[in-house]
């Protein structure tokens, strides 16, 4: 299957033919899913997520925010659903097969599964209903005529926040800084993240340290509060994670450090987490977001199959097609090192700077750290 590179203007047209209408009458049913009888042809969807649900402040989250705004709604997390949508979460990776299966049988006009780890039953799932249309997020790897499988270009987007890091370290006059990088799963997928905030940081101060640890869950945010303060103890200035709910972990601990009067950050993902970061009124010890835009995948096939054009292909969303960015939302995020890293992001879409996102290609660049925990498939 070709990947598709998404521009922008494509992006804006489909806002402009109707995408963000609102749809009447979205009123919140209890006790049952949603109505499965068109209303004005209005299609029906069910997000399927991991264990963290669309509350961990990330990546489901991103994905229901994107339903949310197909439909002009507003979540009633009471009802856990609207009128053509619904969401279920999965508390283990047994459920993921049933839950599948469950919304095909209930004939979902598109059904949205979030991450790689669904993969394998997501796959066989699709090939035993050939008319159900399916849409995956983060995934390209699979023989899919009736699944739109979305990526994104998270190597691109984490340069940024690794570039911000460093010129942060610098604009501080923090002496040898290092930095961490804390996964989930490890996989090719958390590589990209990995691998593009290293190059950032090296962009701008080659010769830093840099750790990495996979807490090996999506969903043990104790783990990973436990190595932010490790490390934070042994003087990392600043610590990235991918991790799902377990990175809240890390935002945890850099807020409580904060709170005390200790320069450290926590870096966000998929969402913006400033707010997640907040010790006080105004202050927040997330220093910056990788934005990783998954709402525009999911609007991308909602839009597709209400009009008629949905298929199965592979659909990558980079930089240049807006699918990934950083947050800004932070004062302590300087003027100065906002405009810098602006011009990175430019360079990155004028092909002046290529950010690999295997890691078998960034360990051959010099200076690069050897003996990293992360993996390519």
């Amino acid at each position: 299957m070709k990947n598709i590179y998404i521009k922008k203007l494509v992006l804006f047209s489909l806002i402009a033919a109707g995408l963000f209408q609102v749809i009447a009458n979205c009123e919140k049913k209890n006790g049952r899913g949603p109505d499965k009888t068109p209303v004005n042809g209005e299609i029906t969807c069910r997000l399927l997520t991991d264990a963290g649900g669309v509350d961990d402040r990330s990546f489901a989250a991103a994905a229901w925010r994107g339903i949310l705004q197909y439909y002009g709604d507003v979540w009633d997390n009471t009802a856990g659903r609207g009128k053509y949508y619904d969401v279920v979460t999965a508390l283990t990776h047994d459920q993921y097969s049933p839950n599948i299966q469950l919304a095909t049988d209930e004939k979902f006009d598109l059904i949205i599964v979030t991450g790689f780890t669904f993969a394998s039953a997501l796959a066989e799932a699709a090939g035993k209903n050939p008319d159900q249309k399916y849409l995956i997020v983060d995934a390209d790897w699979l023989d899919l005529p009736n699944g739109l499988q979305t990526t994104f270009a998270e190597h691109e987007g984490s340069f940024l926040v690794g570039a911000a890091a460093a010129l942060k370290a610098i604009e501080d006059n923090i002496p040898n800084p290092r930095f961490g990088f804390i996964g989930g799963m490890a996989s090719s997928t958390i590589t990209k993240f990995e691998m593009g905030f290293i190059q950032g940081i090296l962009s701008i101060l080659p010769n830093t340290r840099i750790d990495d640890y996979y807490v090996g869950s999506w969903n043990d945010p104790g783990l990973a509060k436990a190595q932010a303060k490790n490390w934070y103890d042994q003087g990392v200035f600043m610590i990235y994670s991918a991790a799902g709910m377990s990175g809240n972990g890390t935002i945890a601990q850099a807020k409580e450090y904060r709170a005390q009067g200790r320069n450290v950050w926590a870096i966000g993902v998929d969402s913006d987490q400033f707010e997640e970061g907040l010790y006080n009124a105004a202050e927040s010890a997330v220093y910056t977001s990788m934005l990783k835009k998954v709402e525009m995948a999911v609007l991308y096939g909602l839009q597709s199959v209400k009009n008629g054009s949905f298929r199965g292909e592979v659909i990558n969303f980079d930089l240049k097609a807006d699918g990934v960015g950083f947050s800004a939302a932070n004062p302590a995020l300087s003027g100065n090192i906002r405009s810098k890293v602006n011009e990175a992001a430019q360079k990155i879409i004028n092909g002046q700077i290529t950010v690999v996102p295997t890691y078998a290609a960034a360990g051959k660049f010099p200076g690069f750290p050897q003996n990293l925990q992360a993996r390519d498939d």
